[in-house]
């Protein structure tokens, strides 16, 4: 992780749920593709769960070069450490890269794109899943609707017409779990 805080948070937890478990915290930003091979040459994954990516659809409208450079060009680097070292990768990318109508709905599509792709010239396992809004995970929509009830509504939606779909965390451990095993 980048976030030096919520890196720091998954530490403690996975210590204190796990205490036998050897536990490696990594600062890393993926934008870094000489501090992403440093971590691969050390660590050497035989799976990556890539799922780093800025996810806020109208953040995103606004700072387009930080939409590519993290979603597209970290992607980049992580599946491109994957295939020198021989890792199984698996991106978790979203809904909205499917027709994309938003910044960062069209950086997940060229993400997935580009990790198809490494499947013909990679010569190894790469494969991508798509998630609508998971409930309960970092980024989440829920607690915004939750603020929005809690100040008197209205809760606003992206668009009239739209239609927001949802799944439970064990339900997206599940989907990326049978992704790495297919």
């Amino acid at each position: 992780d980048r976030s030096e805080n919520a890196l720091y948070l998954i530490d403690q937890e996975l210590r204190r749920r796990h205490p036998k478990q050897p536990v490696r915290s990594v600062l890393c930003d993926i934008r870094d593709a000489d501090e992403v091979s440093r971590f691969f040459r050390d660590v050497r994954p035989e799976i990556v769960f890539h799922a780093a990516a800025f996810k806020h659809v109208p953040l995103m409208e606004h700072h387009l070069s930080h939409a590519v450079h993290n979603n597209v060009f970290g992607t980049r680097n992580i599946a491109s450490a994957s295939a020198v070292h021989g890792a199984k990768f698996v991106l978790v990318s979203t809904d909205k890269a499917v027709s994309p109508s938003n910044v960062m709905g069209a950086t997940k599509r060229l993400a997935e794109k580009l990790i198809l792709s490494l499947n013909e010239t990679a010569g190894q396992h790469f494969v991508v899943v798509r998630f609508a809004n998971v409930l309960g995970s970092n980024g989440s929509v829920l607690p915004l609707f939750a603020a929005q009830i809690a100040d008197g509504g209205p809760v606003t939606v992206t668009h009239p017409e739209a239609t927001r779909y949802f799944m439970t965390i064990p339900e997206a451990v599940k989907l990326v779990l049978q992704a790495s095993a297919l």
